[in-house]
Formats: C-alpha cells, sequence, structure tokens
C-alpha cells in the first residue's frame, strides 16, 4: 500500500493539523465523525485535546464501541496527548465516568506536566526516529506511570515516559504536529503500511 488512508478522529481537538502532518507524510488523509467513517481507513490518529470532552463526545456521537472494536482488530492508532490518554488501559487523576478505548497496556497520569500555563516545547530523543531529536510541545500533557511487558518505551522526558507503542498502537504526550517536523508522523505511516 503507497498510499494509506488515514483518519484523524475530528470530535474535539487540533484535527487540521493532523491532517495537513500526514498528508505531508505522503497518506490520504480525512476527518472522522461517525462509526461509518472508521471503515475504509488503514490507520487512525486520536487528536490532542480535552480527554474527558473527548470521551463524553464519543459516547454521544456512538463513535465509542466502533473505537474499541478499531484498535481490537490491530488496526494501527496514533494518540497524542489528549490521544495517549484515550488509548491507555488505566488512567490517574480521571474523573469515574471518563471512557478510554484501550490498546497499550499502560497507566498514564493526565495533566501530569502541569496546568495550561506550564506549556512548554523540548527536544525529545524518539527510539525509531533518525535525523535527531525532534521538538515536542507540550500542552497540559499526560505522563506513562507504568508500562506493561510488551510495551516499548520510545521516549523519555525529565525522568518520564512520554512516547510508547504496542504492536500497533503508538502514542506521545506531546504533539508533534504543531512543530513542522512530521517525522514522527512519517513513521507512523510506515506503521501503517506495514500493516497493510
Amino acid at each position: 500500500m503507497s498510499t494509506p488512508t488515514i483518519g484523524v478522529l475530528a470530535l474535539q481537538g487540533d484535527v487540521r493539523e493532523h491532517l495537513t502532518a500526514l498528508a505531508e507524510a505522503d497518506a490520504l488523509a480525512r476527518p472522522v465523525r461517525r462509526p461509518e467513517e472508521l471503515e475504509d481507513l488503514d490507520g487512525l490518529v486520536i487528536p490532542g485535546g480535552e480527554s474527558t470532552t473527548m470521551s463524553k463526545l464519543a459516547v454521544v456521537f456512538d463513535m465509542l464501541e466502533p473505537l474499541r472494536a478499531f484498535v481490537r482488530a490491530g488496526k494501527p492508532v496514533y494518540g497524542t496527548c489528549a490521544g495517549m490518554i484515550m488509548v491507555a488501559d488505566k488512567l490517574l487523576d480521571a474523573r469515574e465516568d471518563q471512557e478510554t478505548l484501550g490498546g497499550i497496556d499502560m497507566i498514564v497520569r493526565r495533566n501530569a506536566f502541569g496546568r495550561q500555563n506550564e506549556s512548554f516545547e523540548a527536544s525529545v530523543e524518539v527510539a525509531g526516529i533518525p535525523g535527531g531529536p525532534v521538538e515536542g510541545v507540550f500542552i497540559r500533557a499526560p505522563w506513562v506511570e507504568s508500562v506493561g511487558a510488551t510495551v516499548d518505551v520510545l521516549a523519555t522526558y525529565g525522568g518520564h515516559t512520554v512516547a510508547v507503542r504496542q504492536g500497533n498502537v503508538l502514542a506521545t504526550s506531546f504533539h508533534p504536529e504543531l512543530t513542522g517536523d512530521h517525522r514522527i508522523h512519517a513513521f507512523f505511516v510506515d506503521m501503517v503500511r506495514a500493516v497493510g
């Protein structure tokens, strides 16, 4: 598959930036708002935004179970920031009614790096990404408290895990789509091609 079709969950969050980054990484990118729009996708990005709002909207728009089925089917999924929270099996500091899709055997702490006014950019070395560190934009970012035995830790920052992969599911606590450096998106597109 030379040009995979990759959706960006468009319920809430920074959808446009991911669509641009995926297109620049040679994928056919399109927004996804309804369950039937998942059917022809080779992969899916779950963007940053507000994870509790995203969780509620997934329920309201009848997307929660179709999204979980997409993950369970082994389709490649990439979650950034709130998307990392959405693909976690377990959460810390979350509302009791907050739903996740699962997909990565990890415990994620929401807003671990602080509030909005404590947002920052940092250079992050990510395993498997050639060309030196990527610039990570951390906005009310989570971090990974712990991972299961089959999860690969791809990056840490300040002693905390900020990028992981388990099988076909990738997650970063930062936003690479906001920097103009699309190497992580290209890495994900290659993951999608490998499955196809």
